[in-house]
């Protein structure tokens, strides 16, 4: 693992000291488009805003599955919840 991220870092610095002019300023690159970045960060936000709600609603499950799971191993009849209608 860290001969991975030492040759990665070797390889990102010889990258770099190549892009060095020989006045010692580095080039300068194109800038990215800011109407591309936005839309990226918005969607990977959007991706985890759906992945955070999908954790709660599995471990909401799952605590739910372990309640009834504990009441039938304890050797109860009626595990099941009772939903009681609104009044």
């Amino acid at each position: 693992m860290s001969s991975t991220i030492a040759a990665t870092f070797i390889s990102i610095r010889q990258s770099r000291d190549r892009a060095m002019t020989e006045d010692g300023e580095s080039k300068r690159e194109p800038p990215e488009d800011e109407g591309n970045r936005t839309v990226e960060n918005a969607v990977l936000l959007g991706f985890f805003v759906v992945l955070v709600a999908a954790g709660i609603w599995l471990l909401g499950t799952m605590a739910d599955v372990r309640k009834a799971q504990d009441c039938a191993g304890q050797g109860r009849r009626n595990c099941a919840t009772i939903d009681v209608p609104a009044r």
